[in-house]
């Protein structure tokens, strides 16, 4: 700046200068000229006077004022410069402050189409655009203007286009042809939304996961199909090659349940490898790499490990491996670990859910027992008896011994059908292979061929349960029918299932009936379920069940489930 340049004397020096300085040397000038001019002839006095006072008087003067007014204009030029300086300061503040708000609420956006709104907003305030286009892939669009009564784009606006890295573009539209500046500012506008598209992916694709982790946890009782989905879905999230879960036993050790890798799946019963055991003891996460990976998977070069604990203790470590060094140190631990926690939740439904199967076998097994000791095998030693009868009489009276062996056939004809019912009922269906319709089809025409009574079955709507909900549909059917083989001495059973907004189950029979307040609590042969622990498990999850029967007039057994 003019003012202020090396050398230079500043305004304030000038006037001190020509305040100190001017006049004390005019008087000495003053006084020297009018010395010099004494020494004139006479008659130059006059003209010595006029030239001194007229010319070299007004030109001191001009000069000093001059002198002190370049260093006004200097000074009046530097405060444009500065307020020029501080007025492209402020405006690249605001603008600064424009990215960081659009960047927090790009941040805070929470969906793809919340991301396109917010970022073209931002793009016109940031900008200055009149208005802003925002395309991604998929279709997804955002657009906003800014103030202009133009409700769209115009042939008199200038376009400006960028790409936006990893698919998409950023139109801008302004009233003026845009700098090198806006060009820059909006290539910086550009990356910052790729990295909120980007987010708002990573996002979704973590509840996706999480999702099909729930699903897993829900739909699966096999322990080793539920840990092959959990694994499977973690390790596809970070690429990761093999995997492996490693469970505490009855004894509190670590001992191999699942793995998988390259060359397939590995047979479980192994005793854990050190690494799993450090693993148990931290308190998070730990990355391994070199000899330990090995340890774990032969192939790997690299082992995220994943304590699996909840309040009652450690459950067990799950691995995750890969052929590349240092592969996980940028995966999304917090996510897998959070993951590994819906796994934790996920054993331990599972073994509750086996030790409750266990425990249901083992009652099971023991009501059979009673029943065959109280029945069949009663029976079967009466028949015994009457044999034994018949062997004394064959001969001293024909006519009778013959009148008991027909009375110990029809007994034993009687107890081969009860032992082929119980058998019949008791033998597994695989809902899963064949799924419920396929099932029920061939459960009732088997019912009806084993019992020699008739039955029919009709399916119509859409049917669409949950697993859990279709094994309780066919555990109803089941106990249904079993309950006419055993009790209802029927001709006839219909079993109808409908789709709907609900999905309905009916089993009704021409048989004998009964009081439904006499038998609420009675046990079949099926499987144990009496009428009251049906209606508890249909109304555990949203159902309804009732039972319409009179003695003489058969009974009707309906139960309701919600679609899934």
């Amino acid at each position: 700046m003019g003012g202020d340049l090396p050398g230079a004397f500043r305004l304030s020096d000038r006037v001190k200068v020509v305040r100190n300085v001017l006049p004390p040397l005019i008087v000495l000038v003053v006084g020297a000229v009018e010395f010099l001019i004494s020494l004139l002839p006479a008659g130059q006095e006059l003209w010595a006077h006029l030239l001194f006072y007229g010319l070299v008087g007004p030109a001191v003067t001009y000069f000093s004022v001059e002198w002190i007014a370049e260093g006004t204009r200097a000074r009046e030029r530097a405060e444009r410069e500065l307020r020029d300086l501080y007025g492209q300061l402020r405006a690249s503040h605001a603008q600064l402050g424009a990215v960081q708000a659009l960047m927090r609420d790009l941040t805070d956006a929470a969906d793809m189409n919340a991301v396109l709104d917010v970022a073209a907003r931002g793009a016109v305030r940031v900008t200055g655009a009149t208005h802003a286009t925002l395309t991604v892939p998929g279709g997804l669009s955002g657009s906003a203007r800014g103030e202009t009564l133009l409700s769209s784009p115009s042939a008199a606006l200038y376009p400006l286009r960028v790409s936006i890295p990893g698919g998409g573009a950023l139109a801008l539209h302004f009233d003026a042809p845009p700098s090198p500046e806006s060009e820059s500012l909006a290539q910086a506008l550009a990356a910052e939304v790729a990295r909120g598209v980007e987010a708002v992916r990573q996002r979704t694709l973590d509840l996706m996961t999480l999702y099909s982790v729930d699903q897993s946890i829900r739909a699966e009782r096999n322990m080793r199909r539920l840990l092959s989905r959990v694994t499977r879905t973690m390790a596809d999230r970070v690429g990761a090659e093999a995997r492996a879960v490693f469970l505490t036993d009855q004894d509190s050790v670590l001992r191999l349940e699942y793995a998988q890798d390259r060359q397939g799946e590995a047979r479980g019963g192994g005793v854990a490898p050190p690494f799993a055991l450090r693993v148990a003891q931290a308190d998070g996460p730990l990355i391994t790499t070199a000899d330990d990976a090995g340890e774990v998977f032969p192939d790997a070069r690299s082992v995220l490990g994943i304590p699996m604990r909840d309040d009652e203790g450690l459950v067990g470590v799950l691995m995750l491996g890969d052929a590349r060094p240092n592969a996980f140190d940028d995966a999304r631990v917090s996510l897998l670990a959070l993951m590994a926690g819906q796994a934790t939740l996920a054993v331990r439904n599972a073994r509750a859910y086996l030790y409750s199967e266990e425990l249901a076998i083992s009652d099971e097994r023991a009501r059979i027992a009673r029943e065959i000791h109280d029945g069949v095998a009663q029976s079967l030693a009466f028949a015994a008896l009457k044999l034994d009868v018949v062997a004394r009489q064959v001969h001293s009276d024909p006519a009778r011994a013959e009148s008991e062996v027909r009375a110990a056939t029809t007994l034993l004809r009687e107890q081969i059908r009860e032992v082929r019912r119980s058998i019949f009922a008791l033998r597994p269906i695989d809902l899963e292979r064949y799924g419920l319709l396929e099932t029920v089809r061939r459960y009732v025409l088997d019912f009806g061929e084993q019992n020699s009574l008739r039955a029919t079955l009709d399916i119509s709507g859409d049917v669409h349960l949950s697993p859990g909900d279709e094994a309780v549909v066919f555990r109803i059917l089941q106990e249904s029918l079993n309950n006419v083989a055993k009790h209802a001495r029927a001709q006839e059973v219909r079993v109808t299932l409908r789709g709907g907004e609900r999905v309905t189950l009916r089993v009704q029979d021409d048989g004998a009936g009964f009081d439904p307040e006499q038998v609420t609590g009675r046990v079949s042969s099926a499987g144990g379920l009496g009428l009251l622990q049906m209606r508890e498990r249909v109304e555990a999850r949203g159902g309804l069940y009732r039972v319409l029967s009179s003695p003489g007039h058969g009974t009707l057994i309906e139960a309701e489930m919600p679609q899934a």
